[in-house]
């Protein structure tokens, strides 16, 4: 990369010294070197600082973003993570439409000109903005989910929604009493023995819940040891 010799007020910014370098190398604005890039932005101010100029704060804080910027770009980056750089582009595209704006509104504007009212002209509404291809398919993938796949998922990805077993709590006040109808007290831990879908069991805990609450069942001892009692008609305690 060759080094510019400019000055620092030939610069609006550091936007727009990022993009006189980017001009001038013939860098593809999506896909910035970073590291070259950095060392031209550097060399720029370190000319500045000897020729004895006021460097703006806003010049030493890109340089500062450009040196982080690096930083990650040299880590391990996983898929789903953006490149970090795609901040840094986006201004740079920003400012380049704002900058050729300005130069198109400044051959249209002059002071000698005579102002008129403004016409009644009908708007319109075309979008006539021009795409890149990659700026599409950036826009695609954030909508979609960075890191998913296009494609339809897979039919595994519902087999645990759709062939799972539904079991309900109703099903399982039934199993209870009829246990302990015949046999007036069963083991706490008897009754999830021979469940092994976690949805039997969670049905069958709410299940007792639910015949304690109405005063059907009561449950004594603690541990290994507790029991379920079915309780008669008129017991309370």
């Amino acid at each position: 990369m060759e080094k510019l010799q400019y000055r620092l007020e030939a610069f609006e910014g550091p936007l727009d010294l990022l993009l006189s370098l980017i001009s001038k190398n013939k860098i593809d604005i999506y896909d910035i070197p970073i590291a070259e890039l950095l060392q031209q932005y550097l060399e720029q101010i370190a000319f500045m600082q000897e020729e004895d100029l006021d460097i703006a704060s806003e010049f030493l804080e890109m340089a500062a973003r450009l040196v982080q910027i690096k930083s990650v770009s040299l880590l391990p980056r996983y898929e789903e993570e953006e490149d970090p750089r795609l901040e840094l582009t986006g201004l740079l595209l920003e400012y380049q439409q704002c900058k050729q704006a300005a130069e198109k509104l400044k051959e249209k504007v002059s002071f000698d000109a005579q102002p008129h009212p403004p016409a009644d002209i009908p708007i319109d509404y075309t979008y006539r903005r021009i795409h890149e291809t990659r700026e599409l398919l950036s826009a695609l993938l954030s909508a979609w989910g960075r890191g998913k796949s296009l494609l339809p998922p897979r039919p595994e990805s519902f087999s645990a929604l759709v062939t799972r077993k539904i079991v309900s709590v109703t099903s399982q006040v039934v199993y209870i009493l009829r246990r302990l109808w015949k046999q007036q007290k069963v083991s706490y831990h008897s009754l999830f023995e021979e469940k092994r879908e976690r949805s039997e069991r969670v049905a069958a805990f709410l299940a007792v819940l639910e015949l304690v609450k109405s005063k059907r069942i009561r449950v004594e001892g603690e541990g290994d040891r507790s029991q379920v009692i079915l309780r008669k008609g008129g017991e309370r305690h």
